[in-house]
């Protein structure tokens, strides 16, 4: 008798012990995803630095009328980028605030370059801009780093010094991206100014004249252009061509140079 009692709270025990394993076993994997859901789903306090900047060059953007003159804001962020870390990389002059941006995604026909003084935020000029015989007709679409392509070259580049060429009064240019216009001092590309660029020609050919590769402009504006940008300014020649890439494009770059502290809601 005693055995046939024993025997039959065996398994009874062992199902009780069971269950207590396997309640505890669940217990644990419940707990944990929920701490770590409940962690997940907090939301961020810190501020992303890019929101601000992007914010720093909307306001800029609009500050200066910068959309009614035609000048897109992505392009405007681009040359925004460079100059500052052009600035960082003290290729610059620190007393310079001027960036010139020649846009080669318009046609020929369309006022292209603006010089914007971006501590004034102010629009000084807009006008017409020339690329290379090599670059294409109305709009160019072939750009390139090497001599005698009479072709345009993309990227950053300096201004440097003024002087007397074969074009009167004329800037040269240093290239600041490696392998797209690094070669622009001796190609002697420099802006200058040229009778074919203007409203005349455009009524003439439907489209402006070419120059070998130089940022040519009209006539009529080439001494305002040239004080404006002259002295270690920054220009930027933009196209949409997937080749291109330059290292001061990377934002992440302007780990000194915070243009967005200190004056960004004053804008």
């Amino acid at each position: 008798m005693r055995k046939c009692i024993l025997g039959l709270w065996t398994p009874i025990v062992i199902i009780l012990a069971l269950t207590t394993i396997s309640w505890r076993s669940v217990n644990r994997e419940i707990v944990r995803p929920l701490t770590v859901d409940t962690t997940t789903v907090q939301p961020s306090k810190t501020v992303n630095s890019d929101s601000l900047y992007n914010n720093y060059i909307s306001k800029l953007y609009d500050s200066a009328g910068l959309e009614l003159s035609g000048l897109r804001l992505e392009v405007f962020e681009k040359a925004v980028t460079g100059f500052y870390n052009l600035k960082n990389s003290g290729k610059i002059a620190e007393d310079k605030s001027v960036v010139t941006i020649a846009d080669f995604d318009l046609r020929s026909t369309e006022k292209r370059l603006w010089i914007i003084d971006l501590n004034k935020k102010t629009l000084l000029l807009n006008t017409w801009v020339a690329h290379g015989q090599g670059s294409g007709g109305d709009k160019a679409v072939n750009f390139s780093n090497t001599s005698e392509s009479l072709k345009s070259s993309l990227g950053f580049y300096v201004t440097g010094e003024v002087y007397n060429g074969t074009h009167g009064r004329s800037l040269r240019l240093d290239g600041m991206d490696e392998g797209f216009n690094s070669n622009a001092r001796r190609r002697a590309i420099v802006v200058h100014g040229a009778n074919y660029v203007g409203p005349q020609t455009i009524s003439a050919l439907g489209r402006l004249g070419r120059s070998q590769g130089c940022p040519a402009v009209p006539q009529s504006v080439v001494k305002k252009v040239i004080d404006n940008i002259a002295g270690g300014t920054v220009l930027f020649i933009n196209s949409s061509d997937e080749r291109f890439n330059s290292k001061y494009l990377d934002e992440t770059m302007m780990s000194t140079l915070k243009p967005w502290e200190g004056g960004a809601d004053n804008v």
